[in-house]
């Protein structure tokens, strides 16, 4: 019988599947709508808009994919304007009210963190693509960041970072020492010993936590763990960023405190 032809090969940028062989270290895809919108040239939405309506180009020729792969060094541009792909990390200090949903940007629906942050960017904010750093429950109000930088999400979230994080819990009962000395050492939840916590009573019904992990409703375990069930729950700060702006609001992260308060010195460069 006579041999098949191998089969031909998509071009690069035609080719959806294909994967680059590295990622900023990771084997994560470097997909053209994607990397628009952390480079800051327009928000995902609207980058995959213009890569449909044929306006971004791929070394001068028009890609329509907005999941095309995007080769190392390639020139892009939107609406004949070249993308400056070396991008600045910038992390956002958003005081969370309560009853809204910490979601990622997809899953936009009512009563959303991003509903309330977003409105309030300026221009040269409201460009990127911002990812929560954690979450918080939607009852817990506090200190949330959002970052354009998804590796300094990953760091801020490892659990081998210990990046703290300090939450002032209202608890049904009597706070006191001897209650509290279990989470000092750590306690025995359904999913595993905790880390041991920094804790300190503030007043009778009024303790302060601070952990190194973010586990799934983890104060309110630990504290439900020694009979101090959370009646609400606050967090203060992270690292050593610590809320200071009004509910419902937001500030940019300094650069000091995004070195020294988070510990993260990486950044994206195209």
């Amino acid at each position: 019988m006579p041999r098949k032809p191998p089969p031909r090969r998509a071009p690069a940028l035609q080719d959806k599947t294909s994967r680059p062989a590295r990622w900023e270290g990771k084997t994560k895809p470097d997909w053209l709508s994607r990397a628009l919108a952390r480079a800051g040239a327009l928000p995902l939405k609207q980058a995959e808009e213009a890569i449909e309506q044929g306006r971004v180009t791929v070394n001068g020729r028009a890609v329509r994919q907005p999941l095309a792969p995007v080769p190392e060094g390639a020139v892009l541009k939107v609406d004949g304007l070249p993308v400056s792909r070396e991008v600045e990390t910038h992390v956002l200090a958003f005081h969370k009210p309560a009853d809204l949903l910490t979601s990622t940007v997809s899953q936009h629906r009512t009563g959303t963190v991003y509903e309330v942050l977003l409105p309030q960017l300026p221009d040269a904010l409201a460009r990127y693509t911002w990812h929560a750093v954690g979450r918080l429950d939607r009852g817990t109000t506090g200190l949330l960041l959002f970052t354009n930088d998804e590796q300094l999400v990953a760091h801020a979230t490892a659990p081998e970072t210990h990046l703290t994080k300090r939450y002032v819990a209202t608890v049904q009962g009597t706070a006191d020492d001897a209650r509290l000395e279990p989470l000092r050492r750590g306690v025995q939840l359904e999913d595993g010993p905790t880390r041991p916590a920094q804790v300190q009573v503030r007043d009778a019904h009024t303790v302060e936590v601070i952990v190194t992990e973010g586990r799934n409703h983890q104060v309110k375990r630990m504290l439900g763990a020694v009979g101090l069930p959370v009646r609400a729950l606050h967090r203060e700060a992270i690292g050593g960023v610590v809320l200071d702006v009004p509910e419902g609001t937001f500030r940019p992260l300094t650069p000091g405190e995004i070195t020294e308060g988070l510990g993260y010195t990486g950044r994206h460069h195209g």
